[in-house]
């Protein structure tokens, strides 16, 4: 691991985002809440939160930082749901890897509360896809 030791504690946010591509019919089934496994964007958000958290648990390089809040922004558009994923934190090294891990395993978990009816007769998914996973903004210091 890199030694951010003699770095400054100071306020660091960051900002991820990203889309998973579902079929119309999956899209209606979210917004009526007829999923059989239950609430997808209740699920995801927990699941972000949780990801956050763990990450450097589950990216080697990543420090433990301590995380001071995280918010979750999940949202239906006609042929996909958006995950935004906001982290922030006081301390010596960003926070761009635990919002981005936070998109990526919403995402993931939208996937897999859906997978039942996204499967086509093969059992494969051809038109399920997570895409455009970025950092949105990164932000060390006080900036405003």
């Amino acid at each position: 691991m890199v030694d951010i030791g003699a770095k400054d504690i100071v306020a660091r946010k960051a900002v991820a985002s990203g889309e998973i591509v579902l079929g119309g019919d999956t899209v209606e089934m979210i917004k009526a809440g007829s999923i059989e496994k239950g609430n997808v964007l209740s699920t995801a958000r927990v699941a972000a939160i949780m990801a956050v958290k763990k990450t450097p648990e589950m990216i080697p390089m990543c420090h433990q930082i301590p995380v001071t809040a995280v918010d979750v922004d999940l949202s239906i558009a006609d042929d996909h749901v958006c995950a935004v994923v906001e982290v922030h934190s006081l301390g010596r090294t960003g926070v761009e890897m635990e919002a981005l891990t936070g998109v990526s395993v919403a995402l993931l978990t939208v996937w897999d509360m859906v997978k039942s009816v996204e499967k086509d007769n093969t059992g494969n998914y051809p038109h399920t896809r997570i895409r455009n996973i970025k950092v949105v903004e990164k932000i060390k210091g006080d900036q405003k």
